[in-house]
């Protein structure tokens, strides 16, 4: 039974991929709960399904067996229309390689999926300028990315994950392409935001990292161990 203080739960999900010569087991009977308010690291050696269960999470990718439940929703077997819509009011993403635009403004990078779903122009600029705030670069507001270092290009896709006010914000390898300073400090910012009451799954190779999450969720060969 769904537990309201739940986010997430998976219940024996797995992932198989199949081509003419080869049969892949990614995920293997995945079992798992985060609540309201977690900062949990799913960590693990290279290909052992941790972005893979990071895309199901996210509804980016669908499970071949088993169940997801977000929110006390049975999410699944929604199709593509019902997921992009959730993506893009429930879930905030921040990806190792950024994902910004080139040709347009950090400004209008974060405002853009605010856009898609349609809020007022001045719902958009408020919430625009205290994500800026939050990451503390309002004063790069009208730079472009190419403009920034590495580090305030992945502080501008926290930015943008968290001004639509995500019910979960997801972030695989944030700190990946960043050195260890930067790195550091885009850790710190997620974990402000956890203080602040966010819930975050974060996939990182990086057991330095994984152990400042309040969680650790360990994959090995499709499986969790701990």
């Amino acid at each position: 039974m769904y537990s309201p203080a739940a986010i997430i739960e998976l219940k024996d999900i797995a992932k198989r991929y199949q081509t003419d010569t080869m049969e892949t087991h990614a995920l293997q009977a995945i079992d798992l709960t985060i609540r309201r308010g977690e900062f949990a690291a799913i960590a693990g050696p290279s290909g052992c399904g941790k972005s893979t269960l990071l895309a199901i999470l996210g509804l980016l990718d669908t499970p071949t067996r088993g169940e997801y439940f977000l929110e006390g929703r049975e999410v699944s077997g929604f199709n593509a229309e019902e997921r992009t819509r959730i993506r893009g009011r429930e879930i905030g993403f921040i990806f190792q390689a950024f994902n910004l635009i080139g040709d347009l403004t950090v400004r209008e990078n974060i405002e853009l999926p605010l856009l898609y779903r349609g809020l007022a122009s001045d719902v958009r600029e408020q919430r625009v300028i205290g994500a800026l705030k939050r990451v503390d670069l309002l004063h790069r507001a009208a730079h472009f990315p190419h403009q920034l270092s590495g580090g305030q290009q992945q502080r501008v896709a926290v930015a943008r994950a968290v001004a639509g006010d995500p019910a979960l914000l997801l972030a695989d390898e944030p700190t990946g392409n960043l050195d260890s300073s930067n790195g550091e400090a885009v850790l710190e910012l997620l974990q402000g935001l956890h203080a602040d009451g966010a819930t975050i799954c974060m996939v990182t190779h990086d057991e330095r990292f994984a152990e400042r999450a309040s969680r650790q969720i360990t994959l090995l060969d499709g499986r969790i161990l701990q």
